[in-house]
């Protein structure tokens, strides 16, 4: 079993991560989507653009801003004694962030241009507005919000650089399977870079042809 470690740590410790990722974009993405949606403030190209700031600013980059800031000597991190850099709580933070833009610039589109009338209609019997969000949109709306949702896991699944800095790369504690394969070709192992490889190209087919399927359906 021990012989094995090098496979069964990073899938375990890469499941792990995806599985509270989904939570965090079930439980915090989807309301920032909603904001963005139909917040008209003066505000919203801000926060726009702080939601897709991992998207366009380079992970490695991301990753050393957020080290600065959430490390135990970090702004942020000494101030509030926060214990997330090199730990699993920052893999998770980076696959949340690496996926965010992902769920939430598409499953916003999809709020946007839901059907005004179908939201009139139960805004006359007298629904409010969560009423209205919970039983009547996302329901509608449900395949692109599951698309958006496989594509974004896809995404914190392979992330590398915000991960390599704020989780530091330790083998046996926060080596995901995305650094698993960095170490194994970093040491020569290039057979198991090769099956870790593998393993990432048929989870990426399996979530590429679920976003198809998902796609065709809703047209």
């Amino acid at each position: 079993m021990n012989e094995l470690n090098w496979l069964i740590h990073p899938l375990i410790l890469s499941t792990k991560t995806l599985g509270t990722s989904f939570l965090l974009f079930i439980l915090i993405g989807t309301p920032i989507a909603y904001l963005l949606a139909f917040y008209n403030g003066k505000f919203k190209a801000f926060f726009e653009t702080i939601v897709m700031f991992p998207l366009i600013f380079p992970p490695i980059a991301t990753g050393f801003l957020l080290l600065y800031l959430l490390g135990r000597n970090g702004i942020i991190g000494k101030a509030l004694n926060l214990e997330i850099a090199f730990s699993f709580n920052a893999l998770i933070l980076a696959s949340f962030l690496a996926g965010l833009p992902l769920f939430v610039k598409p499953v916003a589109a999809a709020l946007e241009n839901f059907p005004k009338t179908l939201i009139e209609a139960a805004q006359s019997l007298g629904k409010n507005r969560a009423h209205i969000a919970f039983f009547v949109m996302f329901p509608n709306i449900f395949k692109s919000v599951l698309a958006a949702l496989i594509l974004a896991l896809a995404r914190g699944l392979g992330e590398v650089g915000i991960t390599l800095m704020l989780g530091g790369n330790i083998v046996g504690k926060t080596d995901t399977v995305s650094l698993a394969i960095f170490n194994a070709v970093y040491d020569g192992e290039n057979e198991q870079a090769l099956i870790l490889s593998l393993i990432l190209v048929i989870l990426s087919i399996i979530m590429f042809g679920i976003i198809n399927f998902l796609n065709s359906r809703r047209k």
